[in-house]
């Protein structure tokens, strides 16, 4: 393979690059064809093409067939690359509670939450107000003030002492995880909750929500229902709704002292099911540049029937998600452009991967996978092209097309390349986002993100396949076509750039600061967070943290996964020097960072 030097493109005036290659006039397939396409994926046999499913491998073996009759090669085993994921989490019959004395029913008395810990415990009980430590620049809150929970279990009430108010500073602790984590570090065998009337005026225990990033808290984590706890715990002395007014008014928790002993053995299965990426790969006619690749990527997967946990915009309705726009789509665009490209007489000097990715809805499991996990050597992908709901163009023909600071050559390629479609262009120079592009991003590969945007029928039962824009689609394909082309011929690759933070640093009350790193959201261990990408000249970059880092605590807090990292970070302050413990292979090493 030729020495190419990945920075000198961007030395040469792009118009030269863009003059060399005449556009490509693609004749992608008919709208009726897209139609059939996306009708398939999007039928009500399919079922949502929900991962691990019957339906999903159906959904997979049709795009594998449409990669196989379109003349790409397969690689891997015939196309599929498997990969483990876990789609729910169930009760074992084993779960048992015993408040003095007196056996609790499962279901009925208590429940577990869905981020509880597998464990036996026997211990007494500190009841500990609301269960919140918060310590930030603008105020300070502590539900621990002279307790001692080390050993105990932890009993706090539900929600915050401002119920009524929505803009309330405490939201952003009041929730179950972030409790567990404040019980947790102080030492608590486990945490139990109980709601008074005030945040749960109805005394119902809380569902098994399954959340999709599936990590345990490390301690057991019990739900209580108050008309049977409460008497137990507090052998009458007070109710529960009088103990959640006198908190809310400011009392100190140490005041209460709860006399019951509580016996727990908690146990969760998580079930665990094998779903795929489907690759097809068509082989370049140069002899060197052969061996680049151009990843054209979409996924393929979508919520199922809905219900609680799935993502559904629409938790309460047990449906069909049909998913036509999100991404029976963006599938569709893959294997028309798959057909397309197979099709022509000299196919482009690069090779082109083309992917359909399974578990995008779960946290890009799918994509996260297969930039770990290539056929291919990672360093011979130059760029990545994903299409996430490209079926509703509007009459302004508003096209988003994400990604586009991570190579100093796309704005111009596609600016240079719109007018031939009448295209009006939204960019969005930042390389990561909430689809399978961010993948390619943390793995420093030029992404491009095509989008017609979200609308009302999204993550609902009513993203149907007859409200497709097909005519629309087809005109997006063409464009990417055109676009894959130019990168496919060009002498060099498109150079990598930086572009944005590698986390979501907007949207989530109560994060001030942030390290300026990607977080690896795959690992469902309590070992560590992942660090996937490092931000030039960020806090995290400047102390010396790089990508593949495992960051195991700060300021002295263990860090056990995402959640623990997210609950750090809401109580860390602008300006403020932490200590973050890394793990970098064998090595424990200590930086300093400046927030």
């Amino acid at each position: 393979m030729p020495n190419y030097n990945p920075m000198r493109l961007s030395i040469f005036p792009v118009i030269f690059f863009l003059l060399i290659f005449q556009t490509v006039s693609a004749q992608v397939p008919e709208p009726a064809t897209l139609n059939n396409y996306v009708t398939f994926l999007a039928s009500d046999s399919l079922k949502g093409r929900y991962p691990g499913t019957d339906e999903d491998r159906v959904a997979a073996e049709y795009i594998r067939d449409h990669f196989r009759s379109s003349g790409l090669n397969l690689p891997l085993d015939e196309g599929l690359q498997y990969f483990k994921v876990t789609t729910s989490v169930e009760p074992s019959p084993d779960n048992s509670l015993n408040i003095a004395g007196v056996a609790g029913v499962y279901g009925q008395d208590f429940s577990l939450y869905s981020f509880s810990s597998n464990a036996t415990v026997s211990g007494d009980v500190v009841f500990a107000g609301f269960g919140i430590s918060v310590e930030t620049a603008e105020w300070q809150w502590n539900d621990y003030n002279n307790l001692d929970v080390n050993g105990k279990w932890v009993l706090a009430l539900k929600g915050d002492p401002e119920p009524s108010n929505n803009d309330s500073k405490f939201i952003p602790y009041a929730d179950a995880r972030s409790k567990a984590l404040f019980a947790r570090d102080r030492g608590a065998l486990g945490l139990l909750l109980i709601g008074g009337k005030a945040n749960q005026p109805n005394d119902e225990l809380a569902p098994m929500a399954f959340e999709r990033s599936v990590v345990a808290s490390g301690i057991p984590v019990i739900d209580l229902k108050r008309s049977w706890a409460g008497p137990l715990l507090f052998q009458q002395s007070i109710g529960v709704d009088s103990l959640e007014r006198l908190m809310m008014d400011g009392r100190n928790p140490a005041e209460f002292v709860v006399l019951a002993r509580v016996d727990a053995n908690t146990a969760l299965i998580r079930k665990e099911v094998s779903t795929t990426n489907i690759i097809g790969i068509l082989e370049g006619s140069d002899p060197q540049l052969k061996n680049e690749y151009i990843v054209i990527g979409a996924h393929y997967d979508h919520l199922g029937m809905g219900g609680q946990g799935s993502g559904s915009r629409t938790p309460d309705t047990v449906a069909v998600h049909y998913g036509a726009d999100d991404n029976a789509s963006g599938v569709a665009a893959v294997m028309a452009l798959a057909g397309y490209f197979a099709q022509q007489d000299i196919t482009p000097a690069r090779s082109l991967m083309f992917a359909a990715f399974g578990a995008e809805e779960m946290g890009l499991l799918g994509s996260r996978h297969l930039a770990k996990n290539l056929p291919v050597e990672k360093e011979n992908i130059v760029a990545m092209i994903n299409f996430d709901m490209i079926g509703r163009l509007n009459e302004n023909r508003s096209l988003s097309a994400s990604g586009t600071g991570t190579s100093p050559i796309w704005e111009d390629l596609l600016n240079a390349t719109a007018p031939e479609h009448n295209f009006s262009l939204a960019f969005s120079p930042e390389g990561f986002g909430a689809s399978d592009h961010a993948s390619f991003y943390a793995e420093d590969i030029p992404v491009l993100f095509l989008s017609t945007g979200a609308h009302t029928d999204y993550h609902t039962p009513f993203d149907t396949p007859e409200k497709i824009d097909y005519q629309g689609m087809s005109e997006v394909i063409a464009f990417a076509a055109d676009i894959v082309q130019k990168i496919g011929q060009a002498e060099e690759r498109p150079a990598f750039t930086e572009a944005g933070p590698r986390e979501r640093t907007g949207g989530r009350r109560g994060f001030k600061v942030t390290l300026g790193i990607m977080p690896d959201f795959t690992g469902t261990g309590n070992d560590g967070l992942g660090v996937g990408g490092v931000t030039k000249g960020g806090p995290a970059d400047k102390a010396g943290m790089k990508k593949g880092d495992l960051i195991t605590a700060i300021e002295g807090m263990a860090v056990g996964n995402i959640y623990d990292y997210m609950n750090r970070l809401k109580q860390l302050k602008p300006g403020q020097r932490v200590n973050v413990d890394v793990k970098r292979g064998s090595e424990h090493l200590v930086l300093i960072v400046d927030l």
